[in-house]
């Protein structure tokens, strides 16, 4: 007897790790490219572009760490209390509950004594019955909801592993090993770099095409690059800013 094969299809389950990973880098990666090109565009010491990019991070990555936090924790709120919600109608009004799940399974095509099966096998079973009033009537994706916590530490983890890339350029600047306009192209290649394979990942994850993804992403952060030398070699020119010279 021939060995029966199982068809397994290759999907791609949404995670929210996944998507605070992939957006903390890259968020991270261009909050630091924007202050090392403008600072430095300014033709600041090394030592001042360090730091400015290093509290830049470190702020950036607790800000999004934090409104992740209220963001996740807000969206459990509001699931438990629809969860509640509908525990309390199923224990009071369970007739009700019943027409609403024969309603949606008679809109899928379901009828008469099929019908009757199905809806007494899901009502049968509370824990079952309320998943499919929360996924059916509701539309909520039980299985996507991460921990508050969880997020924030994921959240906050990635934009300084993102954040840090641009700025490395600049220690070796500081050891006398590359000059300040080095420094500079270097951290713009490291980042676009960087955020085309933040921006093909994104593709990835959204069925999409990986290479359009890539060059979005890599055309943000080249943008924000120029914006970002621009103003701050305009501020230099200008006299607003008065500092060191640039190489250590």
């Amino acid at each position: 007897m021939a060995e029966r094969v199982t068809h397994v299809e290759p999907h791609i389950k949404e995670s929210n790790y996944i998507r605070d990973l992939v957006f903390g880098f890259g968020d991270g990666v261009n909050t630091s490219l924007g202050i090392v090109a403008g600072v430095g565009g300014a033709i600041i010491s090394a030592d001042v572009v360090i730091l400015a990019a290093l509290i830049g991070m470190f702020t950036g990555a607790k800000a999004m760490a934090v409104q992740n936090y209220l963001a996740v924790k807000s969206q459990r709120e509001i699931l438990e209390s629809e969860i509640k919600r509908e525990e309390h109608e199923i224990e009071t009004v369970p007739e009700l509950e019943r027409e609403e799940v024969e309603d949606i399974y008679r809109e899928k095509g379901f009828e008469g004594e099929e019908l009757n099966r199905v809806v007494s096998k899901i009502t049968s079973n509370k824990d079952v019955w309320l998943k499919t009033m929360l996924t059916e009537e509701l539309g909520l994706n039980l299985e996507i909801l991460g921990n508050p916590l969880k997020g924030a530490l994921v959240m906050f983890g990635s934009f300084l592993l993102g954040g840090i890339l641009p700025i490395l350029p600049y220690f070796a600047v500081k050891a006398g090993l590359m000059s300040p306009i080095a420094a500079i192209v270097i951290a713009i290649v490291i980042s676009v770099a960087s955020s085309f394979i933040v921006g093909a990942l994104k593709g990835r994850m959204a069925k999409k095409s990986w290479i359009k993804g890539g060059i979005e992403m890599a055309g943000l952060g080249t943008g924000i690059a120029l914006v970002g030398y621009g103003i701050g070699a305009e501020l230099a020119k200008a006299g607003i800013v008065s500092v060191p010279p640039a190489g250590g």
